[in-house]
């Protein structure tokens, strides 16, 4: 590619409204450009590369049986309903009517659509197992879409379906899906991790996320680096940080804290640490039309796992009270709250760490007091005990090796096995062995390719701009001659080298737009390509060509005739790595 017949579009400065760094470097190379909230156009350097994202994961998906299809976009609102996501889903699932008002959706996921192909085309466990995927246009209508590709509202997604007769075959397919992702991810070139998640809207049992390390990242994952354990904060299985209760030493008191609202605050006052007092989160349900109250107590230093707390029966579709609620049931406003002399009954839930405390420190229900020396059975009755906290640093491995570390992550892919959540409610079956007829064992697996561009920024930058892997880069060797359009001998060197490394099967571009070397270098450092090669007068007087690789500030000179073969050896080691 020559860089006159290219578009190059770059900025020296980022959109006011851009927020992290992948975000302002994207649109400052010319890779996206905004058409909407959360909706952006891919400029031909954007698109370059997710073109070459696209072909990684078909080559592996390939490489482990899936079978590419493509489905509609716009997807029929019964098979929605049919499901149960229709209404389960939420706002963020785009609806719309055609021109007979009859209700469709733009797809945010198709899990309905294939299970309709499935159970119309399989009927037999011996057209099983069969993994369907596709690379497609999805839409999520966030609520508040932000950090460019990295939270929009349309994207370009990998999603695959796998269908087996039992579920021992549906943990074969599973573990084809996970084993490729591991292979995807290591030859884009990013630091992942794959970790114990949560099943959220889409439903079924086991899951894994699979994690770009970034420190922009919007979720904590936990892990222990003495062992293989990694998990998103929302599933980490926490440990009772002690076994064994103490006896009651203290008298119960009730003691004055003027202005002392939150656990810090109450801990330094009375001089205490603050591991022994225990905070009151207050959740409310509508249960046909009457309002109960909840009662989650966490150690001090702890705080509240909203999607375990969601697990427990009957706090399935909780709310926080409201301050209103909150008097009513306490008799006081938060900040001194407790389950001792409350106004109103209510179910009391203690984190299992809580659970085993004794002589801790509670609200007294009234303001600007609380009672020190409380005991679980002695002073309160025993609690309903649960694991209902997020996981710490230094925390006990759930696996029992090691104790806990803490990053953040970027999700780049998701792999489910559903089950047959879907294949019930929509009716797949297929003959067994034996005649009979069975539901369909189902997986989902996706992966977003869009989010992989901004992922891999965050992970690779500097103050220059982006910095690709080799991989996945818009192009492998950028070659910028000095007054190309002057120097006959420049132009003569820089067409063969841009000759030789097209016939390497090198991805090169030649800037042949006649710019000073300033600015050459902004652009293509912006940009992040991996290698560079600087073609002018003065060294090839020498017979020298001036190397640069991105992620090195180091210059090397490289003998002209043998530039072209070293250069296409480095790349093709890179993309090995």
């Amino acid at each position: 590619m020559k860089a006159s017949h290219f578009y190059i579009s770059t900025l020296k400065e980022a959109p006011s409204d851009a927020e992290i760094i992948s975000h302002k470097l994207m649109m400052r190379a010319g890779m996206i450009h905004r058409v909407a909230g959360g909706i952006y156009s891919y400029l031909p350097i954007g698109l370059r590369s997710i073109r070459k994202i696209e072909t990684i994961v078909r080559e592996e998906m390939n490489r482990a049986g899936a079978i590419e299809l493509l489905m509609p976009a716009v997807q029929p609102a019964e098979l929605w309903q049919e499901s149960g996501r229709w209404k389960k889903y939420g706002p963020e699932l785009l609806r719309l009517k055609d021109r007979n008002a009859r209700n469709f959706v733009i797809g945010p996921t198709h899990e309905e659509v294939v299970t309709d192909i499935v159970r119309r085309q399989i009927k037999s466990y011996r057209q099983l197992p069969v993994n369907f995927y596709q690379i497609q246009t999805k839409f999520r209508d966030e609520i508040r879409p932000r950090f460019g590709v990295m939270r929009g509202r349309e994207f370009i997604m990998k999603d695959a379906y796998s269908f087996d007769k039992d579920r021992a075959s549906l943990a074969v397919s599973y573990k084809k899906m996970f084993d490729a992702y591991v292979r995807i991810f290591t030859r884009i070139g990013l630091e992942f991790r794959a970790v114990i998640a949560d099943n959220g809207s889409i439903g079924g049992s086991e899951s894994h996320e699979f994690h770009v390390i970034a420190e922009t990242g919007e979720d904590a994952i936990a892990y222990c680096p003495t062992s293989d354990y990694a998990a998103n904060i929302e599933k980490v299985d926490c440990i009772p940080l002690s076994n064994d209760r103490a006896a009651p030493m203290e008298t119960l008191l009730k003691r004055a804290t003027p202005g002392k609202a939150k656990c810090e605050a109450v801990a330094e006052y009375l001089g205490i640490p603050l591991e022994r007092t225990v905070k009151s989160v207050v959740l409310a349900t509508d249960v046909d039309g009457k309002i109960k109250i909840w009662l989650l107590m966490l150690r001090g230093d702890h705080h509240l796992n909203e999607i375990k707390a969601n697990r427990i029966s009957g706090l399935e579709e909780f709310r926080f009270a409201s301050e209103v609620e909150i008097v009513e049931w306490f008799g006081t406003s938060s900040g001194y709250l407790g389950p001792i002399g409350t106004k109103r009954p209510m179910r009391v839930i203690a984190d299992q760490t809580v659970a085993n405390m004794s002589d801790f420190v509670i609200g007294a229900n009234e303001l600007n007091f609380h009672l020190t020396g409380v005991n679980w059975g002695r002073d309160l009755p025993e609690p309903e005990v649960y694991d209902i906290r997020n996981i710490v640093e230094g925390d006990p491995s759930p696996d029992g090796k090691g104790k806990i570390a803490m990053c953040r992550g970027i999700e780049v892919g998701h792999v489910f096995q559903l089950g047959t959540k879907y294949s019930d409610a929509m009716n797949a079956t297929s003959l067994s062995e034996t005649g009979k007829s069975q539901h369909i064992e189902m997986g989902c697996y996706g992966i977003g390719i869009t989010r992989i561009l901004g992922a891999a920024i965050e992970q690779n930058f500097d103050d220059r701009g982006i910095i690709w892997p080799e991989t996945i880069a818009p192009f492998e060797v950028v070659l910028c001659p000095m007054h190309y359009d002057r120097s006959q001998s420049v132009r003569t060197v820089t067409n063969q080298l841009y000759e030789d490394l097209l016939n390497s099967g090198i991805d090169v571009i030649l800037d042949d737009r006649g710019e000073r070397p300033g600015v050459m270098f902004f652009d293509w450092e912006l940009i992040g390509i991996p290698h560079r090669l600087i073609i002018g007068d003065r060294s090839l007087k020498e017979g020298k060509i001036e190397y640069q690789e991105r992620r090195h500030t180091d210059t090397l000179f490289l003998e002209k005739g043998s530039a072209a073969q070293v250069v296409a050896r480095k790349v093709k080691a890179a993309k090995k790595l």
